[in-house]
């Protein structure tokens, strides 16, 4: 698994993630917050499998696994 998340995309991911999942926990947003699970998830493997299959990587081009 290649990583294909970069930095700024990372933060975002992993800070739009938390905020749904506790706003799920709070019962502001209903079920649907625990999407946040995604978000997070792909922010901390720094991998997201949608990216591939849409030509997208927002890591540097330097970098390596």
């Amino acid at each position: 698994m290649k990583t294909n998340v970069g930095t700024i995309d990372r933060v975002l991911r992993i800070v739009a993630g938390l905020v749904l999942i506790l706003l799920a926990v709070t019962g502001t947003i209903g079920i649907w917050g625990w999407i946040g699970v995604l978000p997070l998830a792909t922010g901390v493997f720094r991998f997201c499998p949608a990216y591939p299959l849409l030509g997208i990587n927002t890591c540097s081009i330097n970098k390596k696994d």
